[in-house]
């Protein structure tokens, strides 16, 4: 099981998370809310949905079960290169 979220961390929603993920989404965690009572095991989160690239898409607040909640590295930015002008 995961324990406390904190700002930067990265992770992957599943089923496990939340019946709402059938389609796993990746979330940069801005915070917990823990003034937000829930049942035991489950939590409120703020943060930001991210796409393939790593790129913020839209923020969310998400209520989740810790237990189904997985860690995730962030995908590595893809280099880009010089465009030629000329």
């Amino acid at each position: 099981m995961i324990g406390t979220m904190t700002a930067g961390d990265v992770v992957y929603l599943t089923a496990a998370a939340s019946v709402q993920f059938l389609r796993p989404i990746v979330v940069r965690v801005i915070r917990e809310l823990p003034e937000r009572h829930t049942y035991h095991g489950w939590v409120w989160i703020e943060g930001y949905q991210l796409n393939a690239a790593g790129d913020a898409i839209a923020r969310r607040e998400l209520y989740v079960r810790r237990a189904g909640v997985r860690m995730q590295a962030l995908p590595a930015k893809r280099r880009r290169r010089p465009v030629r002008v000329g």
